[in-house]
């Protein structure tokens, strides 16, 4: 079966947002991993982090024959979003020091790290997507 030049673009022109989805998705996990605790000391872990994310993005961005000024585009808004998020978790974090003291805080903090782990321990490092998991667990 032969599909014409102008399939091949609607495809790509399909496909190109969830390829942009997929490649943004790691940072959003990122963006929610931290945004509870302190995050002082990121240092060089984190601009490698960042410098493998550009990468995935850079990739996807040309298998779907995205183009450089438009690449330029998603870039600014993609740092605009992190922006945006960063001062909503600033916002969030002095929201919370006002309803909770430094010991609440602090056993908030204690609790949800107990809840992750147990959770992680029950459904392993990925959560609830990795693999072979027995879908009657769910009824726990």
């Amino acid at each position: 079966m032969k599909t014409s030049n102008a399939s091949k673009v609607s495809i790509r022109q399909l496909f190109a947002p969830a390829l942009l989805a997929i490649a943004i998705m790691p940072l959003a996990f990122t963006a929610q991993a931290h945004s509870h605790g302190d995050h002082e000391g990121q240092g060089p872990d984190r601009e490698r982090m960042e410098e493998r994310m550009e990468e995935r993005r850079q990739e996807v961005y040309e298998r779907a024959d995205i183009s450089a000024e438009k690449q330029a585009e998603l870039n600014e808004a993609h740092a605009e979003h992190r922006e945006a998020m960063q001062a909503l978790r600033e916002e969030h974090h002095a929201r919370v020091a006002e309803i909770l003291t430094e010991e609440e805080q602090e056993a908030l903090r204690n609790a949800m790290q107990e809840a992750h782990e147990e959770y992680r321990g029950k459904h392993g490092k990925g959560g609830h997507h990795s693999g072979d998991r027995d879908e009657s667990a769910d009824s726990e």
